[in-house]
């Protein structure tokens, strides 16, 4: 037998089970089946801090139908009840610029508007000028000369000041993030971590900023959010530093950010949710996440999402493994144990490539594949998911088999045929499993 690709052989070889070949032209719109159990409360949540940027730079979005419509109503439109957005102190000191530039004006205003469609808040004070993250936290230009003490009562004061702004507009923040993927620490050098304290002077700045809201309504959640979501072994390490060697336990949430590529598979999220529910007692929240529904770059700026991403992830780079990724972490909050988990929130799905909406000033777009708004603006059919999950009325679909990668096998006449151990499988539903062949 020459060379040649066997893709029913293999098929037939899968020991995974007995599976039907997938979906026909006919039934290729995206399809999301619902989540038992998920709560009617359930935070289906966007982060969309670059919008006012985006706005003032003449930028359109269309929804599904093709109708120009503002950005924040399509969402509403497809289930999103939740927004989150950043705050950075002072923009213009920021060392890298751009990024949305979201301060507290425009936060504030951001607020008012989702509030009057009556959606939740999530605010995440940053406390930087700029990006906040394990890689930079940079103490905010006007507190660079603090000490300790001093640093931390202008957190204190500064974080009352701004809630008591959103508070005066109308615009009460639901929830609250008290720094942002701050496992490294925050507002370095003197709230880096581990320091040599064992992490006393971040404490302190933490427990600052949790009392500023506190102060002024106990009813806020209180939210801490790291990094890397399927590191277990970092957020036990972050969480007992601060809660069990510090004292520090006056929150209610611990935030994620997963990011499939980057973070790590579905089941080790899964157990990292549960671990810190349980350890903790306290609620989780997906603060981040994104799934791509292409590899195609559309400005000159390289992409953080391409092919081997696309690998990574488990969810081919496509709407329907965009509305299928989402559904999956949205389905993985939803086993949470004792009814701890929240919901979640994708990370700026409005941010296609745009002309001056870069990731710094002068810079272009790394995220326009992982938003939900193709190239001109029309928002994608994965926007469904958010709706779709809780529609219980709708028939759970089976998913299928809908391709095997492709593999060349060589044999010749009386030579059995030999296989490969594994093979990529994609499914109806475009998430992708490596199985084992017999």
């Amino acid at each position: 037998m020459k060379k040649e690709m066997l893709k029913s052989l293999m098929l037939s070889a899968l020991v995974a089970g007995t599976f039907c070949f997938g979906l026909s032209a006919s039934e290729a719109a995206v399809q999301v089946n619902p989540i038992p159990g998920l709560r009617e409360d359930f935070i289906k949540g966007a982060d969309v801090s670059m919008l006012p940027e985006r706005e003032a730079l003449g930028t359109k979005f269309y929804d599904t139908d093709g109708q120009e419509m503002d950005e924040l109503q399509i969402m509403k439109n497809h289930g999103v009840n939740w927004i989150r957005v950043r705050i950075w102190n002072d923009p213009k000191h920021g060392v890298l610029g751009g990024g949305g530039n979201t301060d507290e004006v425009r936060a504030v205003e951001l607020a008012k508007r989702v509030k009057a469609l009556g959606l939740k808040v999530l605010v995440d004070f940053h406390y930087s000028d700029g990006w906040a993250d394990p890689l930079r936290q940079y103490t905010p230009y006007a507190w660079k000369k603090d000490n300790k003490d001093q640093l931390v009562k202008h957190v204190y004061e500064y974080t009352q000041k701004v809630v008591r702004n959103f508070q005066s507009q109308g615009a009460m923040p639901d929830m609250i993030q008290i720094g942002n993927e701050i496992n490294n620490g925050m507002m370095w050098p003197i709230g880096k971590l581990p320091g040599n304290d064992n992490g006393k002077a971040f404490a302190e700045l933490m427990s600052s900023g949790l009392k500023a809201v506190r102060d002024i309504d106990p009813s806020i959640k209180l939210m801490i959010h790291l990094p890397d979501g399927a590191d277990n072994g970092m957020y036990r390490k972050f969480f007992d530093r601060l809660v069990k060697d510090n004292g520090v336990n006056d929150f209610d949430v611990i935030g994620f950010s997963y990011y499939p590529f980057w973070h790590g598979s579905l089941a080790a999220l899964q157990k990292n949710l549960d671990d810190m529910a349980t350890r903790y007692g306290k609620d989780v929240v997906v603060a981040e996440t994104a799934y791509g529904f292409t590899t195609d770059n559309y400005d000159m700026e390289k992409n953080h999402y391409g092919k081997a991403e696309e690998r990574r992830s488990n969810f081919a780079a496509t709407v329907q493994g965009q509305a299928s990724g989402l559904r999956g972490v949205m389905n993985d909050l939803a086993k949470v144990l004792n009814g701890r988990s929240l919901g979640m929130f994708y990370w700026e799905p409005d941010w296609y490539a745009v002309p001056g909406a870069g990731w710094k000033a002068g810079a272009g777009n790394k995220w326009e594949n992982l938003s939900m708004f193709d190239k001109n603006g029309k928002a994608l059919e994965s926007w469904n998911v958010y709706r779709d999950v809780s529609d219980s009325s709708q028939p759970t679909k089976p998913i299928k088999v809908s391709d095997v990668d492709y593999l060349d096998v060589e044999g010749s006449t009386g030579i059995p045929v030999s296989l490969p151990e594994q093979v990529l499988v994609t499914f109806s539903d475009d998430h992708m499993e490596t199985l084992p062949i017999a």
